[in-house]
């Protein structure tokens, strides 16, 4: 009986034993788990969201009267004046070239005696900026301006977009001569090329894929004057 006991004992002891162990595990796997959570940095907002975005472009536009931009491509330069009467689209766009964005990105789009359109890529770097800018669109300014021959235009998606709001982050610059006035009050012209223009037309002549992007890349280096 003493030997049963005893054994019964033993069990007992190993089984508390081992429990204390379980328990001694899970709290330092909480422990080790609450440190991970403190040093992972918590993901900042965007600058701007839709709900922000008019008063932060016009807050931003004050800051910034820049109004003369420098693209810098393999094959020249072209000089853009942005319009002061186009207040959120020139801050925005003024925005993207002080944050960088552009040059991550290139001209992605290219027909000829139509458009060549910029502000994409497939880098991460580009993602990762448009994550930090934010998600939003561009309320229309439509103006007096018209879509002529080295008009800057901003691009936008035609379907279920009724208020035509511009994209934030695609722009493109006309390259048909006789202009593109179809799309006159569909875009928002907010600039033109002021010295380049034949830039343009070499652009245009690029060799192009199936998708109308450039076999070889056309990489932006954007900066204001």
């Amino acid at each position: 009986m003493k030997i049963k006991y005893l054994l019964v004992v033993f069990i007992m002891i190993q089984i508390n034993c081992q429990d204390k162990q379980t328990i001694n595990k899970k709290v330092i796997k909480k422990i080790i788990a609450k440190k991970k959570e403190r040093t992972i940095p918590l993901k900042k907002p965007p600058l701007i969201t839709q709900n922000n975005a008019v008063s932060f472009l016009r807050e931003y536009s004050k800051k910034h009267p820049e109004k003369n931009i420098l693209i810098k491509t393999r094959l020249g330069n072209i000089e853009i004046r942005l319009f002061d009467d186009t207040q959120l689209h020139r801050a925005n766009f003024l925005l993207l070239v002080n944050e960088g964005y552009f040059n991550t990105t290139c001209f992605h789009r290219v027909v000829k005696d139509f458009i060549i359109q910029a502000g994409q890529s497939d880098k991460k770097s580009t993602r990762l900026l448009r994550e930090k800018i934010g998600n939003y669109k561009i309320p229309p300014e439509f103006k007096k301006h018209l879509h002529y021959k080295g008009s800057l235009s901003s691009a936008r998606r035609w379907n279920n977009n009724p208020l035509k709001q511009s994209d934030p982050f695609e722009f493109f610059i006309v390259h048909n001569k006789e202009g593109l006035h179809h799309l006159d009050y569909e875009h928002t012209v907010f600039g033109k090329v002021i010295n380049g223009i034949n830039v343009i037309d070499k652009i245009a002549n690029e060799a192009i894929d199936k998708g109308e992007w450039p076999i070889k890349d056309i990489d932006l280096k954007v900066t204001s004057f």
